[in-house]
């Protein structure tokens, strides 16, 4: 972390005005300084003013584009640094992306707007279009051979790259040192955000990484799970069936907390079963008919909410939470009655396991599932895994970690995130002082749903870092009434307000007073409420998942 000294913060304040004139008349390729980049070459720079960036009045910036090679590799990574023309921070912030998205360029300009420099990388891939969602067109060189150059790149290299121009672009545009960088990320942002402490621990001083997707190698299988239970019991419900099944377990779960909101807050007490809908009626909402549960129905919502296994049903990872709901991952369509996939984990597969785009994964039995989920963590764990525990190094940096995640979210297992955390605090016992997770009930995939979300987590995470002030909680809003269905009319503004507690801690409603204020509402002892557990109960194995491929490891109890 850079500390001014005195004399260099009043030349700064003196020099300020001058120095963003100059920025906007410098605004071209040949007036920024080349960055040095070691391991990588610059193959050119461009830049350009851009006014009124996404419609955000005075939000005026130099967008500037760097691309870089990897000397061997025939690679070609653009990263796009955007630095507003007034107003900066001192701070930069690199900005994560989605799916293959290494980068989003449109999340930059809400972050210009409060006068931080930003940058993001697109990992030397399209990800225009479907390409976020499918990595066919990088992922081979040729039937067979993964391009591990590209993969290297989308996990973590071109992050370490673009944070190394960004800083540098910043400081010779404004004249002066980045003061303090952050990483703000959810999902595939979330991921690189951890990747970002494991491997570089000294680029950020500050890192956001929401609804992470580490682990890799367990959860991408485990997205895949719903579509092989379809093919291989069967069945794949229309989602009309699934919709009435997320009413069925939200109303059978809501009160375990105590409060009846529409929200499951304590999914680790939910035992509830599809097997217990056997028999009775629900009505599709698309056709207003009155349609019954079968048996074949509640075999694959059980084995979607179970979670991966092997043939002898040995856990390899967690299964979809209760509450949350299938149409991310069993994207299936009324009125055909064939499975459907979600992408991203298809495309893995395909691309990087079967190393063969035109694999069919709809004739993968349970076996093959099992090998294919060893294979993954066997050739990928280095690369991609990102599930190191050992964050001291981004300790002994001073840096500050925070991660949120709703806990209906269909995408990424949220106890798979306390999975991590749990080690984390087990090789670590006083993480906690830089690092703290908190979660969401109702709350879907980096947001979505009838919960409550967080309003300033990366301005909590800043007052952290600079001020020493670690977040006790996260503020959180939700423009959704207590009790509402994500059909209602949402209010223009947040209506309900909750803080969130550190995990292991639990939003326990007080029992009097408006649910709908955050005083309503104490931070207490999870009481087993976010404990998913898992065939070890509450062992967690140092490495690899709880039982994790039905083998016996070293176990630590947390």
């Amino acid at each position: 972390m850079y500390s001014w000294p005195l004399s260099l913060a009043a030349a700064f304040l003196l020099s300020y005005s001058f120095s963003i004139v100059d920025a906007a008349l410098d605004c071209t390729g040949s007036a920024i300084p080349r960055p040095t980049l070691f391991g990588a070459e610059i193959l050119n720079i461009t830049a350009s003013p851009v006014t009124n960036i996404e419609d955000i009045a005075g939000n005026d910036v130099c967008n500037v584009t760097v691309f870089i090679t990897h000397p061997g590799t025939g690679d070609r990574v653009g990263n796009y640094i955007v630095l507003p023309l007034t107003g900066w921070n001192g701070r930069f912030q690199g900005i994560g992306g989605g799916g293959y998205a290494a980068g989003s360029l449109s999340a930059a300009a809400s972050q210009t707007a409060l006068g931080y420099s930003t940058g993001t990388t697109d990992a030397g891939h399209d990800t225009t279009g479907t390409q976020e969602a499918d990595a066919s067109a990088w992922a081979l060189l040729s039937p067979g051979n993964v391009d591990q150059n590209a993969l290297l790149n989308f996990a973590r290299r071109s992050l370490h790259d673009m944070t190394v121009i960004g800083k540098a672009i910043s400081e010779s545009f404004y004249g002066c040192a980045v003061k303090y960088s952050y990483w703000n990320g959810c999902s595939t942002g979330g991921r690189e955000g951890l990747a970002l402490a494991q491997y570089y621990p000294s680029d950020y001083d500050g890192i956001l990484a929401n609804a992470p997707a580490v682990q890799w190698n367990d959860f991408s299988m485990a997205q895949q799970w719903p579509y092989t239970v379809e093919n291989n019991e069967g069945y794949a419900p229309p989602p009309c069936e699934f919709d009435a099944i997320v009413a069925a377990v939200i109303k059978a779960c809501d009160g375990l907390d105590g409060l009846v909101d529409g929200i499951i807050s304590a999914p680790g007490l939910c035992t509830f079963e599809a097997q217990s809908l056997v028999g009775k009626q629900y009505v599709c909402d698309t056709d207003g008919a009155v349609h019954t549960f079968s048996q074949k129905t509640a075999t694959v919502v059980d084995l979607i909410w179970q979670g991966a296994r092997t043939p002898e049903n040995k856990f390899l990872w967690y299964g979809h939470v209760k509450g949350a709901n299938f149409s991310s991952l069993a994207p299936n369509v009324a009125g055909n009655s064939t499975p459907q996939v979600f992408e991203i984990s298809d495309s893995w597969i395909r691309g990087f396991l079967a190393k063969d785009l035109g694999f069919d994964t709809g004739n993968v039995s349970y076996a093959e599932f099992t090998d294919l989920f060893l294979q993954g963590h066997l050739q990928y764990d280095s690369i991609i895994g990102d599930a190191s525990t050992d964050l001291r190094p981004f300790k002994r940096h001073g840096g500050k970690m925070i991660t949120w995640q709703g806990l209906a979210d269909n995408l990424i297992n949220p106890q798979g995130t306390q999975f991590y955390y749990r080690k984390v605090l087990a090789l670590d016992p006083q993480a906690h002082d830089f690092y703290r997770q908190f979660y969401s009930p109702g709350v879907g995939h980096c947001g979505g749903g009838t919960g409550v979300i967080p309003t300033d987590p990366i301005g909590q995470l800043r007052t952290w870092v600079e001020n020493g002030t670690a977040p006790a909680y996260l503020e959180a809003g939700s423009p959704y009434p207590v009790n509402a269905s994500s059909s209602a009319v949402v209010a223009e503004d947040n209506v309900r307000f909750v803080d969130l507690c550190p995990y292991p801690k639990v939003n326990k409603y007080k029992g009097s007073g408006d649910p709908a204020k955050a005083g309503s509402w104490a931070c207490a002892a999870g009481d087993g409420w976010l404990d998913f557990g898992g065939p070890s109960g509450r062992n967690y194995s140092c490495f690899g998942g709880p039982g994790w491929y039905g083998r016996s490891f070293p176990s630590i109890e947390v």
